[in-house]
């Protein structure tokens, strides 16, 4: 799933608009995959490798040489096949992609420079694809405001449009919910648009 050209100007657009309700920022950010997770096929390449000689001593009579070599070829395969994309998925347990998927939106929300706001009302709408996984971090001036449950909408808009391939409408969805939120704690102020109006893909 990716999002178009026209589909990123659209989230542009949407949260230009949301940021005139509201003294609050929101920035977006959609993440392909919150890690390569490598350690994964690596840890059982590494497995496969150190089972093949006690196999080939059990049941042949190869030499040391040959053994040795059967096991970097079995390492090497294993890593190759493992690493793939769809099976790599398939090896990293649930919690440990929702742990990883959590630490890349905390990480967002420094990087892009939300916690740096003057009324700290900065909102991030973070989604993971490949964990399926979002999330919205606010800061604490709107966190200590409001119950983390009234971010659940923004969150189920933005994982309702990725499961039908609508992306982008999600996210315009989420930013439309989450700038309600802003405008009733913090109206609109003559002040300057800090960050900016735009998705980030990483």
């Amino acid at each position: 799933m990716r999002l178009s050209d026209a589909d990123q100007d659209r989230i542009g657009a949407a949260i230009e608009v949301a940021e005139r309700r509201t003294s609050g920022e929101i920035v977006c950010v959609v993440a392909h995959s919150s890690s390569d997770y490598l350690l994964y096929p690596v840890a059982w390449s590494v497995v496969s490798a150190l089972a093949t000689p006690w196999l080939l001593l059990a049941f042949t009579h190869l030499s040391i040489q040959r053994i040795l070599l059967a096991q970097l070829i079995v390492f090497i395969v294993a890593y190759l096949i493992l690493s793939a994309p769809a099976i790599r998925a398939h090896l990293v347990p649930h919690a440990v992609r929702r742990t990883e998927a959590h630490r890349a939106a905390m990480e967002q929300f420094f990087i892009r420079g939300l916690h740096r706001t003057r009324n700290r009302a900065a909102v991030l709408i973070f989604v993971s694809l490949e964990e399926h996984y979002a999330r919205i971090v606010a800061d604490e001036g709107i966190a200590d405001k409001v119950d983390p449950q009234i971010w659940q909408g923004a969150v189920e808009a933005v994982l309702g449009g990725a499961r039908a391939d609508r992306l982008a409408d999600g996210f315009i969805e989420a930013i439309d919910l989450c700038a309600r939120v802003l405008a009733d704690h913090f109206p609109p102020q003559n002040q300057q648009d800090l960050l900016p109006n735009r998705i980030f893909l990483i």
